[in-house]
């Protein structure tokens, strides 16, 4: 399928966007080829095809296969929703907010001379394609180690969490009720997220995070957190969303990558290039990186893909002292999914840097009886959250290598409904409760 068919958009349009975009930013110049192995030792031909975390990830020992360039379908369901759609969508007179948004990608046509592209590439990257209704992980498995070339694994830390799960309300194309739930009315929640609850170790066992996403541009994210030792649930205030509930820097505003609330944020399209990325590794499961203190994933497969590059900046109305100066958000231009977030200090230098690791697949893994799907789609299967100036890396298993099944991601398949995204459905499951095993 061609990409104009793909996106729902006639040819001529489409043609009209690659010259504007080739006008003003020209593809980068081809550094590596299919078949290429890069180490630290030809870091060089890649710095200019990695974020700069990611550069820095290579030269502490994490190793890239390049292999040729696929094209990412979206699930027919999105596509034909983006068909249907996407014509009646705008950003709000103040351009933060959505208007007239029912399901499919918001805004299939990027102009980078829009002043207010950067606000419309992060609102297709809130409803993008991977999972448009509801997602359940089960048997999450976050590692705290400390990179380096060389340096053998050495755990610090090790969270197992039982769930990692999300319901969208707006946006669904799969599950009924479609294409909004009924309850959106109610509560005016784009989507809930939850984490939970922790299996191990033993001292955290119990805790969790619940997120509701609204889409009043003016109430902030309502955050929750059970906390195992008191054994009670705790508010978070919008101003720690950046820092880690104790789930291995998998904090509430960089859930899959990048997840906060774009109404908080002021964004600057910083153009498009074609970089180097995981987006798919073709398993599953992925593997523990053996070269660099087991603080990433490789040797996987990394494609040459096109990124958006958007700059994000809280606003000082909505944060008066957020953690971050800025964060620099890779999207890829194909499955609106952040493959890379580098975030800068208040100081301006590099502090953190995500990245993910795909799969795009019919299944979640090979062997699975149950999530299996009629058409390829893409599933996170490894993340990494690296602290550069300490040096410590939580590196995420999406799921975990010692998963008792092979059925692991459920996506779009009404595995979870709005009962489990409730603080108290999080606090039973801490006492013994729903989904305490993961089952």
């Amino acid at each position: 399928m061609d990409l104009a068919k793909r996106m729902g958009i006639s040819s001529a349009m489409l043609g009209a966007a690659f010259m504007l975009i080739a006008s003003v930013a020209p593809p980068a110049r081809a550094q590596v080829k299919p078949g290429d192995f890069i180490t630290d030792a030809n870091a060089n031909k890649v710095k200019n095809l990695l974020p700069p975390g990611d550069y820095l990830r290579v030269l502490h020992g994490m190793t890239i296969k390049v292999e040729p360039t696929e094209l990412i379908e979206w699930p027919p369901p999105y596509k034909e929703a983006t068909e249907k759609y996407s014509a009646q969508v705008r950003l709000s007179g103040d351009h933060r907010s959505l208007v007239g948004y029912v399901a499919g990608q918001p805004f299939p046509m990027i102009d980078p001379n829009d002043p207010y592209a950067g606000a419309k590439v992060m609102w297709n990257e809130v409803f993008r394609p991977i999972s448009t209704d509801d997602y359940d992980l089960r048997f999450f498995d976050c590692d705290e180690t400390y990179w380096g070339k060389g340096r053998p694994f050495f755990e610090i830390n090790d969270d197992e969490i039982g769930h990692y799960a999300g319901y969208n309300e707006v946006g669904r194309t799969e599950v009924d009720p479609i294409p909004i739930d009924p309850d959106f009315r109610k509560t005016n929640r784009y989507y809930m997220a939850l984490l939970y609850p922790v299996l191990a170790p033993a001292s955290d066992r119990g805790a969790g995070e619940l997120k509701f996403m609204y889409a009043d541009p003016k109430r902030e994210n309502d955050i929750w957190t059970w906390l195992p030792g008191p054994r009670r649930l705790r508010r978070l205030n919008y101003s720690l969303s950046d820092s880690s509930g104790g789930l291995d820097d998998y904090n509430p505003n960089h859930w899959e990558g990048w997840s906060g609330k774009p109404e908080n944020y002021d964004f600057k399209f910083l153009g498009e290039k074609t970089m180097l990325a995981a987006i798919d590794v073709h398993h599953g499961v992925d593997v523990r990186c053996p070269t660099d203190g087991g603080a990433s994933h490789c040797p996987d497969p990394w494609q040459m893909r096109r990124q958006y590059i958007v700059e994000a900046v809280e606003r000082k109305d909505r944060l008066s002292s957020p953690l971050f100066s800025k964060e620099i958000v890779y999207v890829d231009a194909e499955a609106d999914f952040p493959m890379f977030v580098d975030m800068y200090d208040r100081r301006g230098d590099l502090l953190k840097n995500y990245t993910s690791w795909m799969n795009y697949s019919d299944k979640a893994q090979a062997g699975a009886r149950i999530a299996i799907y009629p058409f390829k789609r893409l599933f996170q299967v490894g993340s990494s959250t690296q602290n550069i100036e300490e040096g410590i890396s939580g590196v995420c298993y999406h799921p975990s290598p010692d998963a008792p099944t092979r059925d692991s991601w459920f996506i779009n398949m009404g595995a979870v409904d709005r009962d489990w995204f409730t603080p108290e459905a999080m606090a039973a499951a801490a006492e013994g409760g729903h989904a305490l095993s993961g089952d």
